[in-house]
């Protein structure tokens, strides 16, 4: 029986020994390469520190006020654009048509407001437009609005009481204005104030204090309408229209009362009949006068001067049917349709002779002429 070497163990050969070293070598091989491939993945969070690209929003009109359409709007409306986004600094601005006086400003990011520094005019259809296409507005991203926004609406008529005002202010009636406050902001010029209405001058004719009503359309207020009218070279008509009331606020912003003395006439035709003058409040002239036979009276009322020659041709219809045609009539105010003050050569004045004119001797025609300009109140009673 032979003995086994001491150098060698039972249960363990060579070849075994040998197996094992292979294994482990597969098992770190394996692990290492594990390894490598771990460390070769992209990191858990590097998804998340790519920034994700901006939005680009469009530029786009979302809404106006007032809205188009609109009717009766104040005078001291505000006006404001809503926008999708942000305009860039150097970015156009809506404009108005008729132009008002003021500015644009961001009420917000993307909201833009009309700052006014005078009021709407009364009575006038506004027209808003965003300007679009290259040269219109362009937001903080560079995104032009596409095509350009229009809106219209018509600001409310201005009220007769202010209208008052503002003439009486500015010198064109009888009477005066006294303010009680300011305006807090210039886009309420068009609207009534607080105050009070004064007789300019004391102890006035009952004729022409009968005229005046505060708050009401009258005579006086048409009267001066007319006269402020033909100051301005405007149609005569003593409608206060937006025409009209554009250059009433400027006056009163600037200050530019009515330059010329204030005039007022009164025909009497009691007898012996007369024309009296008054300017400022005081008589500055009379004469006997003749007024409308029985047939073709001279109507009594109050009216205002509307047309005015200094010669004319004068041709109508006496009461017994036949014509007349008249030329060289001279300083010549109609007052009311085909009735004039107006110089006419006759033997005697004082009682009714005329075609329903008010006639006074030339010469005396000739000093009333220049105190009775275009809308210069005529009574005749």
């Amino acid at each position: 029986m032979s003995s086994t070497p001491a150098h060698v163990r039972p249960g363990r050969s060579r070849r075994g020994r040998n197996w094992l070293l292979l294994g482990l070598a597969v098992v770190l091989l394996a692990v290492g390469g594990g390894a490598a491939i771990f460390l070769s993945r992209p990191h858990a969070n590097s998804a998340a520190a790519t920034t994700a690209p901006t939005k680009v929003v469009p530029l786009a009109v979302v809404a106006t006020s007032p809205a188009s359409g609109a009717a009766n709007v104040a005078s001291d409306a505000t006006l404001a654009v809503d926008l999708s986004a942000p305009l860039a600094a150097n970015s156009p601005l809506p404009t108005l048509t008729p132009a008002v006086a003021g500015s644009w400003m961001s009420l917000s990011a993307d909201q833009l407001q009309f700052v006014a520094t005078g009021a709407l005019t009364p009575g006038v259809q506004e027209t808003l437009t965003v300007p679009g296409g290259p040269a219109g507005l362009v937001s903080d991203q560079g995104q032009h609005l596409a095509q350009s926004s229009t809106t219209s609406f018509t600001v409310a008529p201005g009220s007769t009481l202010r209208l008052q005002e503002l003439l009486a202010e500015l010198g064109y009636l009888p009477v005066t204005f006294n303010p009680n406050t300011q305006p807090t902001s210039a886009a309420q010029a068009a609207d009534p104030q607080q105050g009070n209405f004064a007789w300019r001058w004391a102890n006035q004719p009952a004729s022409l204090t009968a005229l005046w009503t505060a708050g009401t359309s009258n005579v006086l207020t048409r009267s001066a309408i007319m006269t402020f009218e033909s100051q301005h070279n405007m149609t005569t008509d003593g409608l206060a229209g937006p025409q009209v009331w554009t250059a009433l606020l400027a006056a009163a912003a600037s200050g530019a009362t009515d330059p010329a003395p204030w005039d007022y006439v009164f025909v009497a035709k009691t007898l012996p009949e007369t024309t009296t003058v008054y300017q400022n409040g005081v008589v500055a002239y009379t004469s006997l006068a003749n007024t409308g036979v029985t047939g073709a009276e001279t109507a009594s009322g109050t009216f205002p001067v509307f047309l005015r020659y200094q010669v004319t041709t004068m041709t109508g219809t006496n009461p017994d049917g036949s014509k007349y045609s008249d030329p060289g009539i001279p300083w010549v105010s109609y007052f009311n349709g085909g009735d004039a003050l107006h110089g006419f050569v006759r033997s005697s004045y004082g009682f009714p002779q005329s075609d329903g004119c008010v006639e006074m001797p030339p010469a005396n025609a000739a000093v009333v002429w220049p105190m009775t300009p275009i809308g210069t109140p005529v009574t005749v009673q």
